[in-house]
């Protein structure tokens, strides 16, 4: 039941801005508005699909010094000793 109330309350929100819309639209100077509130959502969807963009290459990035990391620690130099003095004879 609370779901219901809920969906209910949710239509009535998305009915009552979609009348808001139109009125906009029909005031003098309105459809400049509409147009740039428009114009917004797409650059922020564009914007969203830039950023998921961004999480892939961050963990591409991880997993490559990671592995940087690895290969460095397996590839280093033998550390030198100091040469032992020969005995004198």
């Amino acid at each position: 039941m609370a779901n219901a109330k809920k969906s209910d309350l949710l239509t009535r929100l998305v009915d009552a801005g979609e009348e808001a819309i139109q009125r906009l639209s029909e005031v003098p100077g309105g459809d400049r508005i509409v147009g740039t509130v428009n114009s917004m959502r797409d650059r922020v969807d564009e914007l969203q699909r830039r950023v998921r963009g961004l999480e892939d290459l961050d963990k591409r990035l991880s997993a490559l010094e990671r592995k940087v990391d690895k290969l460095s620690r397996g590839t280093s130099a033998p550390k030198r000793t100091k040469p032992k003095p020969k005995p004198k004879a």
